[in-house]
């Protein structure tokens, strides 16, 4: 029986190590611990939501694939009330707004220990921003198509580093330039310009700095 899993759900798994044990906030259907745990990459799951429905979505979707005795399952809100006990933290299909209120709210998440794989659907360059200001470092980050849209999946851990500049907080150093590379590029610039060129008050933002930058190095 084969596991439902999106594009943007296997470039998270693809970051998995074998034997992690790994916590995914916001399970939804819970595919993506289904999917570790049947093809004998992660050890154990933490699938977490904060509505009953999808979490016993995912209790039933664990029971049919023959999982659930690998599988902790908790209703909360972020990592709120989630054990403690795991290696690698996944947050799949979230906006950053959401992202930065979990990791906000967790600074045990800057002990060291753990690991985490982002995939952000919406406002990507105010997350980097957050990651750079706090501590987190993007170890690295790949994009990737999943149906019509593009989307990136990122690697992060905590060690301060210097904060990304404006730029790249769009392009970081360690974004992959893969097949998916150029489109996201032109894609993410002409965001940029229409949020920028239309409006004159925005002439010394942080959107306004990064066009700028992108630009020089163009030339």
């Amino acid at each position: 029986m084969k596991i439902p899993l999106s594009s943007r759900l296997r470039a998270c798994c693809d970051l998995i190590k074998k034997g992690e044990r790994v916590a995914d906030i916001g399970c939804d259907h819970g595919y993506l611990g289904i999917y570790l745990l049947k093809n004998g990459i992660a050890s154990a799951v933490i699938a977490s939501d904060i509505n009953e429905c999808p979490l016993q979505s995912a209790v039933r979707n664990s029971e049919k694939f023959g999982v659930r005795d690998k599988m902790t399952f908790c209703l909360s809100n972020g990592v709120e009330n989630i054990p403690r006990d795991f290696d690698t933290l996944v947050c799949a299909g979230m906006g950053a707004d959401t992202m930065i209120s979990i990791l906000s709210s967790a600074p045990w998440l800057k002990d060291g220990q753990y690991r985490l794989i982002l995939q952000c659907q919406s406002k990507t360059p105010m997350l980097r921003r957050y990651l750079s200001e706090n501590g987190w470092y993007i170890r690295q980050e790949q994009v990737l198509q999943d149906g019509k849209f593009l989307y990136t999946v990122m690697e992060v851990v905590y060690n301060p580093s210097p904060l990304l500049t404006p730029a790249q907080c769009y392009f970081p150093p360690t974004l992959v330039e893969n097949d998916c590379f150029s489109a996201y590029y032109r894609w993410v610039i002409k965001g940029l310009e229409t949020i920028v060129l239309n409006r004159k008050d925005l002439a010394d933002t942080f959107e306004a700095k990064a066009l700028a930058d992108l630009r020089k190095k163009e030339t």
